[in-house]
């Protein structure tokens, strides 16, 4: 059974465990103290690998708190960067944990992250797409861009960011002539036909009424 020949405090707090003479991995205090474990104890190899699966959870865990420190995160976004460094029981084990201490919110953050996308003019599609990128399941997601419909009277507001973004970007090529291309690149962002075709509408009605402007 593999020996414990070393218990060496780090600089950081946590303990280094040396089995048989080589560093095996370490533990933050409270598991340390709690795991009752001394010098030349033999250990076997499956209370080894609880102690280690132990030390891999509460470092997913303090990942954990960091990144939320630094903003919000959807459950299954936290638990996606996490995975990048710990194995998928560790980062779950973190994520759980972080729910029960009330720090995860989906709904709060689909929402905000909904309304952000919205003032940058993306679609509803490009906004579902972000969610689910996010790790934000379907339901919340639809939930979040559902509030971001108008009440009865108010305007569509992908119909609002598709004209935005003619004015903005494509109004030169309008001008030219490049209607296609103009819908093509509106398509490729998610806008519907339906609002395609009224934007395009009213960018030509628009042209038309300047031209008629400009004449003696």
């Amino acid at each position: 059974m593999p020996r414990l020949t070393d218990i060496t405090e780090t600089k950081k707090g946590r303990y280094a465990l040396f089995f048989d003479g080589e560093f095996a991995f370490s533990l933050d205090a409270d598991t340390f103290a709690g795991a009752d474990i001394h010098r030349d104890d033999e250990l076997e190899p499956w209370q080894v690998e609880e102690l280690r699966k132990k030390s891999d959870t509460r470092r997913a865990l303090d990942k954990a708190m960091d990144l939320l420190a630094l903003r919000d995160h959807a459950a299954g976004e936290l638990y996606q960067k996490l995975c990048r460094k710990f194995d998928d029981h560790s980062a779950a084990a973190a994520v759980a944990k972080a729910r029960e201490l009330g720090l995860l919110d989906d709904e709060n953050v689909a929402r905000r992250r909904a309304a952000e996308l919205l003032r940058k003019r993306k679609s509803r599609r490009e906004i579902l797409a972000d969610l689910a990128a996010k790790g934000i399941d379907r339901d919340t997601a639809a939930r979040a861009v559902e509030a971001l419909c108008p009440d009865d009277g108010d305007e569509d507001p992908d119909l609002a960011s598709a004209r935005a973004l003619v004015g903005r970007q494509y109004a030169s090529k309008l001008a030219a002539g490049k209607t296609r291309q103009v819908a093509a690149a509106l398509a490729r962002r998610g806008f519907s036909r339906a609002v395609i075709r009224a934007v395009l509408e009213e960018a030509a009605d628009a042209m038309q009424d300047e031209e008629g402007d400009g004449c003696p």
